[in-house]
């Protein structure tokens, strides 16, 4: 398989993972929390590296160094879903209280403290309302995360062969 066809299949990999959120959201009447939408940033911002990388399928130096970005925004998303994981693994009665909206906190306070906020993460973050072979979405979201942002590290720091 060509570093070419990895990245396409990883970009496109990123857009289902997209697709099924948003599918959850607006016909299965999922609201996502504000760690859920961090995460839907990274998997964004992985399936765009992904694209850049298929789209340009530079020579090895530039792959390498797409193999770098994408490794980098993988890490950012699997921060962001641990940390979400890490919050639902948490007893009952030691989740922080709900906090306010995402939209609110973004009108309300600079970008770096809604960030921190969110990160802190309230308590609609550590409620479990989907599950798939006993596993929540954000455990799904940090799977696919880690196989894919190894996908494309190896893939794109290799040299290929000609």
């Amino acid at each position: 398989m060509t570093r070419r066809a990895v990245n396409f299949a990883g970009a496109g990999a990123c857009a289902l993972l997209l697709a099924y959120a948003y599918y959850t959201q607006y016909f299965g009447g999922l609201e996502p929390c504000p760690l859920c939408i961090f995460q839907r940033v990274a998997v964004l911002g992985l399936g765009l590296a992904f694209l850049l990388a298929a789209l340009h399928n530079p020579g090895t130096t530039g792959a390498r160094a797409y193999a770098g970005l994408i490794g980098l925004v993988a890490l950012a998303g699997v921060g962001v879903a641990g940390r979400h994981v890490y919050i639902q693994s948490l007893p009952k009665g030691s989740v922080p209280e709900c906090g306010a909206t995402l939209d609110f906190l973004l009108d309300v306070f600079p970008l770096f403290d809604v960030i921190k906020q969110v990160l802190t993460a309230s308590g609609e973050c550590g409620v479990v309302d989907w599950s798939f072979l006993g596993l929540s979405m954000p455990m799904w979201v940090l799977i696919c995360v880690v196989v894919l942002g190894t996908a494309g590290v190896v893939f794109n720091a290799r040299a290929e062969r000609r």
